[in-house]
This record gives structure tokens, C-alpha cells and sequence, in this order.
């Protein structure tokens, strides 16, 4: 005996104690799918026959049953539910959650149950028990389907039990199998000529043929197989409906193409099928053009529309879609609720000033990760909210058919002939507009309700990560107060953690640990790039203002910026921020960038100098303070030292700073005197970096990362194309912008190591911070682990301005030897793969705010408590 149930079903089994229930679950079924009374009684109870807690266990069965069908899983009962009274619940939970509630009753006769009840190890029921859980099972027989059961499946004996096999039906709008390419083409009402237009232009070849019966009089193919699908809406108010119906039937009849209904189809086949339905809305140009038409085209019109499923899932899932649109909740589901969802989306009950219903704005506050095409209310141009678009233009208005190529995303359109019936509720410009395509997107930015407490943000680098509801309340404070423009921000750059500790003397930071971190992880080439004493800038430049607004919607006539670690524009001054943008561009129109690239936008990460240039308030207050008080203190004491000392040696106690109670003023003077060296080191370590600013040609710009482009994000190219290519493309020509001096080390090779030791060796004693060491790889994975992006090695005399100016004295540095980078790894990989998410989100035209979800992860993890010297 085959038992179909759909794939998304709440199995019910019913039956008396000893009936075989649980051993049948056990036998069809995943051990999670089963929930069982008795489980939930040891869940609360610790005893599985313990039935004083019979109605706390069901509150627990319930409970977990909703949560599995809110999941979109499969899930079994398995208690006796002889009583209409326990089933009730059961059904109401999968009418809940739209799936589809499925009977299995075991109709076995009373000594059977008996029978098997006696050789129960695990707990025996008194024969009365039996007897009237049989009882009532026979009564409820003939009403389950009354219930709300959709399936009912009766088995009447041991044998009926034992050959039973279950056939797990896929739901009839699951096609994620079908991976396309699609077409997908808005609302028609009979505009014929324009749908003809609209899929020539899409490359489909149409032949009228003389067999009307088989194929309606067309044959549609596309050479490249492409599948059209029709968002409904086919018939009403337009001139050619039945050429409409006759050719997108003919396209799914011959498997080309997919249609969903839409409401103005099922009112049609409502009158056809003889309900008194209200001739409004252009239904009568429908009727009078079917009169024309034979009886038996016509029965296959309602045998068509009839058949027609409220919506689809597609390609994996990631595409959905209806007439009216589809709420995350309801997408591959099936219920009268869904189908009416689909066909006319969410109203409020009321009508506006046209007559016309007041919907709510469903797409609004959609964060599902399909993506959802619809059409149903006519828009003057395409409209993209969230993760939904909607291709309704109006063509039978005057406006046009709309087509969405899937997965290119990209709109192919044909303006409207004529202008074929007047809206009630006009929706187009009163002024004729340039023919240009254009698509509106509305704010789609994250809403606090994506960002307040716990959040688990999915990776493609590295799964799932967790953000703690504390950093996000710090993240909120400074993305709502201080962020720039949200619509630039696709990208927050990472930490960087540096070396292990170095085991050379007097030192804390050495290439060896860098090099060895890579090479004991089976990296065998790194690239070693100078690190430049900036401050770390995003930088994205587009081909003019009208490429920043149709991609990042910036409607304020900019077309670029430039900002900072934490998405704050670099510059208080707006207009040296235009002139850095103004610079960049002209050296990527000069070099031939945006054509190699085939973009109209880009999004470096660099460096820009000098560190003063942003760190003035630092310097000022905190660098600048130190240096100043400490020089002057520290020479002061050591004339007076060297004033006492040209007297007389002296002894006295100098307290816990010296070593023993009397301590000689000649060593005395060697300390004090090393002191103002190290002083004074410490001034010269950081005004190297520092140098006025008083227009752009002060400025220097080192890119080291062509993050992303149209279409693509460049972590797939090693780091020497990398540098290779900033230098071809952005570094010619242009003082302000430089390339990075960099060198390719094999850590396996001694010879290579040691050169890579010398340059940075040259690098430091020449005034420079150090050095950034790369995989060759931008992306590296070794199993599960993915390796550091990057590890910094700091020259020794940068460090002074990093943990204080007497750092390298031997009770100091001894002391610092014991810092741990494991913190700041774990951050810096994970800010990491949020970064390169936020990019691969963005060039995949999702929503804004499913790409500001990284970028915040990455600015709430900022917050994380970490040695800020590392």
C-alpha cells in the first residue's frame, strides 16, 4: 500500500496503544522527525510513563511540532490521538504554518492491540484502556477529513501495516531544480503585440503554425534554452487577449515557459466556470473576445488557468515567483491563504479615493533571502525594494511590458503602442519622459530591528558568526551618529594581527615568526609589502555622478568617497574629499580602467598619508603632550645629574627605580640619560609620519587592494596582481597616487627568507614602520581553518610609538613578552570574512541591508575588548 503525502506535511498517526505506531515511525522515518507523546513525558518528567504530566508534555509536543513546520520540516506524531479533541490542535498548528495534514490511522482490530500490548516491555495499558481507545477511533473514522485532514490513509490490518510504503510528494510550486536562464515577464492583459516584441527582443524565435490544436498556432523556442515565466495577469482590458492566452499556453504546453495565475485570471475562471462574478476591471473585453472563439478552446482556457500554481520556487530556492509577491513565511507553501497572497498580496479591508484596495507594503519589511519577482500593481518604472522587484510597468496603461533576465539581472523592456485603457488610479508621469530605462529603488537600508541584540551573520568564507547584542549597542551608537552616506558603506576593512612575538633580543617583532606562521600552515610563498604609517581609507570611485546613482543611489551629484575603518568620511573637508576623487578618476579614464574592467565603478583599499592628515587630535593631544613633557623633564633631570656628578659621587636612596638603596650618580646620570635618548626617539619615530596638509598635492594615496568591480570581487587574483595592477592602472602619472613596494619571499627557501629579513631590516632602519606579510593567495584555506589575510611586522623603532617610549628597556620588554595575538587573530579573520561577504552581497545586487548586515558585524566587533597596541 503506497502512502503519498506531500513533502511538507504533519503526519498524524492514530491509533490505539499497541496498535504498532511507534515501531511503524521508527521504521519509515528520520528519528527527528518523530515527536512522540511519550518522549515529551520523559522531557518534562525524566519518566516516559509518567501521565500526571500528560498535559505539560503535550504543550512541549506542540511547541516543537510548530517549530519544525515554521522550519519547513517534515514532522510525525506519533500518540494516540484517538480523540477529536487531541487532533484539533495538530491541525490548527499545520493550517498555522500552511502545510498539509496528513491522517494514518492504524484500524487494527481490538485483540491485536491486546495482544501486542501484553508483550510491551517498556509499559503496559489495561485492557479496558484498549478498549475504549478503539472506541473511539471507529467513531472518529468517517470525520477526520471533516477535521481538516487532507490526507487519510486507513490501515485495517498487520498486513495492510507491515506493506505500507510511503511516497514523499514534492509541492507542486517546489521547482528548484529548474536553474534557468529565465525570462520573467510582468502583467500582459492581452497587450499581444508588445509580449510578441518584448520576447523577440529576448532572442525568442516565434512561428505561427497552421495546428491550433496541439500547440495553439505557435511554435516558441530560444537557442540558448531559456524558459519564459509569466507573472500572471494574461487576460482583461487589452485588445489581443486571446492571442495572449493562445501563445503563453502554447509556451507551457511545449515546456518553455512557466505561468503563475493571476487574480484577473481566476476571476475569469470563476465566470466561466459560472459564478456571478462583477464584468469590471476589463473583463468584458475578455468575454466578447472569447465569444469569438470555439467551446472547446474555451474549456481548455479554464482547464488552464485552473491548473496554474499560486507561485514557484526556483533555482535552488533563491528565486520565487507570483503574481502579488510572497511573504518569506509563505514561500513553498500551500494553502488557501498562500494562493490568496499570491494573487492579491496583503490588503487592509479598505479602499482608497480610486476605489481601488489599500495593501500593505509587504516588500517593505521583506528580509528573505530569495529573491522575490512580481507584478500585480502597475509601477511608472521597475521598483526594487529589499530582495523584491516588481516588474509591473503598465503596459496596457501606456507604459511598458518588462521582462527580468535571471540570473544576468538584468531589464529588457518595449514601451506600449497605445495607451489601451485608463488606469483608475493614474501612476505614469503627466510629461512624456526620455526614453530611458530606468529602475527605481527604494530605501532598503538596515532598520534597527536588523541589528538589536544577539545576531548569527552566515559567511561563505567562514559560516556562521556571532555577533554579541553588547558590541552591537556600540556598533548602533557610532553607524547612527557618525557613518557616512550608508549607501557607499559595502565595505569595512579588517584588523590586522601581527607576529608572534619575536625571540630576538631586545625586540618584539621580527619577520621570522611571520614567515613562520605561513610556512608550519603550508604556505610557501608570501608577499611582503611596505607598510605604509597612514591610516587606513576605503576608496570608491565611479565614471561619473550618473554611475554612483544608478549603483549606489547616491542622488547628491558625488561620485565617489573616501572613508575611514569605521565608515566615516576621511576628511571634514568635503572639498579635498572631491579632489581625491577627482585625481583618482582621471588616472583610471587615463590608464583605460573602466573598459579593461568593463565597469563603471570601483572600491579600493589603501592607505592614505600622512597619519596626521587623520590622527591630528591623536598627535596633539596624546603623542605630542608626551614627547614635549618628557623631553623637557628628562633634560632637565639629567643637567642637574650632570651638574652633581662633575662635584662628587654621591650615595642616597633613589626608592624602587634603581636597583639597590645606593646607587651611584654616574649610573644614575647612564639611566636618566638613556631615558631622554629613548625620548627623544620616540618625537623622531612619529613626525616622520606627520607633515602639513594644505591642499591635495600634500596628500599620497598607496591602493593596495582592487577590492571589487561590477560584477565581481577580486579575491580570486593573488597579491601580486594585486600590486601589479594598481601600478599599471592607478599609479602612472599622478604624484598623489603611489604603488607599494613589495617583494616575493619563499618562506621554505633559507636564502629567500634571509633577503626578505634584509629588506625589512632597510625598510625599519631607514625610518619606515615595517612590513605587511601576505599568503600569495588573497583568500587561504587549509581545511576548515581560513589563515590570516595578512600579518604586520612592525620595526622596532614604530613600536616605541605604539607602547611608549621606553618600551626596549629590559624590565619593560620582558614584560610585554608575554602579549597574546590569539584575540586579535580570531577578530581580524572574522572581520575579515564579514568584509568579503558585505563585497560578494553587493556585486550580487542584493538588498542594501543584507550588505550593511556585514558591515555593521564588522564595526560591532570592532568593540570587542583586544589589546589595542597589537
Amino acid at each position: 500500500m503506497k502512502l503519498t503525502v506531500p513533502e511538507l506535511s504533519l503526519i498524524v498517526l492514530i491509533g490505539s496503544s499497541g496498535s504498532g505506531k511507534s515501531t511503524f515511525a521508527k521504521k519509515h522515518f528520520k528519528p527527528t522527525e518523530v515527536i512522540s507523546s511519550d518522549f515529551c513525558r520523559g522531557l518534562v518528567s525524566d519518566d516516559e510513563n509518567d501521565q500526571t504530566v500528560t498535559d505539560t508534555a503535550f504543550e512541549v509536543l506542540h511547541y516543537i511540532v510548530s517549530k519544525r513546520l515554521q522550519l519547513g520540516k517534515l514532522t510525525v506524531v506519533d500518540a494516540t490521538n484517538v480523540q477529536e479533541s487531541a487532533r484539533k490542535p495538530l491541525i490548527q498548528i499545520a493550517k498555522d504554518y500552511h502545510c498539509f495534514p496528513v491522517a494514518v490511522v492504524f484500524n487494527l482490530p481490538e485483540k491485536v492491540c491486546r495482544e501486542r500490548n501484553k508483550n510491551r516491555t517498556d509499559r503496559q495499558v489495561e485492557d479496558y484502556v484498549i478498549r475504549k481507545h478503539t472506541q473511539q477511533l471507529r467513531k472518529s473514522l468517517k470525520g477526520l477529513q471533516k477535521e481538516g485532514f487532507r490526507y487519510v490513509y486507513v490501515l485495517n490490518s498487520p498486513e495492510e501495516v507491515e506493506e505500507a510504503e510511503f511516497e514523499i510528494q514534492p509541492l507542486w510550486n517546489n521547482k528548484k531544480d529548474e536553474h534557468g536562464p529565465f525570462d520573467i515577464i510582468g502583467d500582459i492583459h492581452g497587450c499581444y503585440d508588445e509580449l510578441k516584441m518584448l520576447l523577440e527582443k529576448l532572442g525568442y524565435i516565434i512561428e505561427e503554425t497552421a495546428d491550433n490544436t496541439e500547440s495553439y498556432g505557435y511554435r516558441v523556442t530560444h537557442p540558448e534554452g531559456r524558459k519564459a515565466v509569466f507573472l500572471g495577469d494574461l487576460v482583461d482590458r487589452g485588445p489581443k487577449i486571446t492571442e495572449v492566452l493562445k501563445l503563453v499556453m502554447s509556451m507551457v504546453k511545449s515546456g518553455n515557459a512557466l505561468c503563475v495565475p493571476g487574480n484577473h485570471d481566476i476571476k475569469l475562471l470563476k465566470k466561466l466556470k459560472g459564478s456571478n462574478v462583477h464584468i469590471t476591471h476589463g473583463l468584458d473585453r475578455t468575454l466578447a473576445q472569447l465569444e469569438r472563439e470555439t467551446p472547446e478552446f474555451i474549456e481548455e482556457v479554464k482547464a488552464f488557468v485552473d491548473g496554474l500554481v499560486s507561485h514557484y520556487l526556483l533555482d535552488d530556492g533563491k528565486l520565487v515567483v507570483a503574481h502579488a509577491g510572497m511573504k518569506e513565511e509563505l514561500q513553498g507553501r500551500g494553502s488557501g491563504r498562500v494562493r490568496e497572497f499570491a494573487l492579491y498580496g496583503e490588503t487592509t479591508g479598505e479602499t482608497d479615493e480610486y476605489g481601488l484596495p489599500v495593501r500593505y507594503d509587504w516588500a517593505s519589511d521583506y528580509r528573505g533571502k530569495a529573491l522575490v519577482v512580481y507584478g500585480h500593481t502597475p509601477q511608472a518604472e521597475v521598483l526594487k525594494m529589499n530582495n523584491t522587484i516588481n516588474i509591473d510597468t503598465g503596459c496596457v496603461f501606456g507604459g511598458k511590458l518588462t521582462a527580468y533576465r535571471y540570473p544576468e539581472r538584468e531589464f529588457v523592456e518595449v514601451k506600449a503602442l497605445k495607451t489601451y485603457y485608463e488606469p483608475a488610479k493614474p501612476f505614469l508621469p503627466e510629461e512624456d519622459k526620455p526614453d530611458v530605462f530606468e529602475v527605481r529603488e527604494d530605501n532598503d537600508i538596515l532598520d534597527i530591528n536588523d541589528v538589536l541584540g544577539k545576531r548569527i551573520i552566515g559567511t561563505g568564507l567562514m559560516g556562521n558568526i556571532t555577533v554579541h547584542e553588547e558590541n552591537s549597542i556600540a556598533a548602533l551608537e557610532v553607524m547612527s551618529r557618525f557613518a557616512a552616506d550608508p549607501h557607499w558603506l559595502i565595505y569595512l576593512p579588517p584588523t590586522m594581527s601581527p607576529s608572534e612575538t619575536s625571540k630576538e633580543e631586545g625586540m618584539l617583532e621580527h619577520p621570522a615568526e611571520a614567515f613562520e606562521y605561513y610556512r608550519t600552515r603550508g604556505v610557501a610563498r608570501v608577499v611582503c609589502e611596505q607598510k605604509h604609517m597612514g591610516s587606513r581609507a576605503v576608496v570608491i570611485v565611479c565614471k561619473d555622478s550618473q554611475a554612483a546613482a544608478k549603483r549606489f543611489g547616491v542622488t547628491d551629484g558625488t561620485s565617489g568617497i573616501c572613508y575611514t575603518r569605521t565608515g566615516r568620511h576621511f576628511f571634514d573637508n568635503m572639498d579635498l574629499e572631491a579632489a581625491l576623487i577627482d585625481r583618482v578618476r582621471k588616472a583610471l579614464d587615463r590608464s583605460g580602467f573602466w573598459n579593461d574592467f568593463n565597469t563603471d565603478w570601483v572600491c579600493l583599499d589603501c592607505e592614505l598619508m600622512p597619519w596626521s592628515a587623520k590622527a591630528q587630535v591623536l598627535l596633539k593631544d596624546q603623542y605630542s603632550a608626551v614627547g614635549i613633557s618628557g623631553r623637557v623633564a628628562l633634560d632637565e633631570a639629567v643637567m642637574q645629574i650632570t651638574r652633581t656628578s662633575m662635584n662628587k659621587t654621591v650615595s642616597f636612596d633613589v626608592g624602587k627605580s634603581v636597583s639597590g638603596q645606593n646607587a651611584d650618580i654616574n649610573a644614575l646620570l647612564q639611566r636618566f640619560t638613556k631615558r631622554s635618548e629613548m625620548i627623544r626617539k620616540y618625537v623622531e619615530a612619529y613626525r616622520r609620519y606627520c607633515w602639513p596638509v594644505n591642499s591635495i598635492d600634500d596628500l599620497k594615496l598607496a591602493p593596495f587592494h582592487i577590492l571589487a568591480t561590477e560584477g565581481k570581487v577580486h579575491s580570486d587574483k593573488d597579491h601580486l596582481w594585486h600590486m601589479d595592477t594598481i601600478a599599471k592602472y592607478c599609479a602612472q602619472g599622478d604624484s598623489l597616487i603611489i604603488a607599494t613596494e613589495h617583494i616575493l619571499v619563499d618562506v621554505t627557501d633559507t636564502e629567500s627568507v634571509t633577503e626578505g629579513i634584509k629588506w625589512w631590516e632597510d625598510l625599519t632602519a631607514s625610518g619606515g614602520e615595517g612590513m605587511v606579510v601576505k599568503p600569495f593567495d588573497f583568500i587561504v584555506k587549509k581545511g576548515r581553518e581560513l589563515l590570516q589575510p595578512a600579518v604586520k611586522c612592525r620595526g622596532k623603532e614604530y613600536l616605541r610609538i605604539i607602547y611608549g617610549p621606553e618600551y626596549t628597556m629590559a624590565e619593560n620588554i620582558e614584560r610585554l613578552r608575554n602579549r597574546a595575538v590569539g584575540k586579535k587573530r580570531s577578530l581580524a579573520i572574522r572581520e575579515f570574512a564579514l568584509g568579503m561577504e558585505a563585497l560578494e552581497r553587493f556585486v550580487r545586487n542584493e538588498p542594501l541591508y543584507r550588505v550593511h548586515e556585514c558591515v555593521f558585524g564588522v564595526l560591532a566587533l570592532e568593540s570587542e575588548p583586544v589589546d589595542p597596541r597589537l
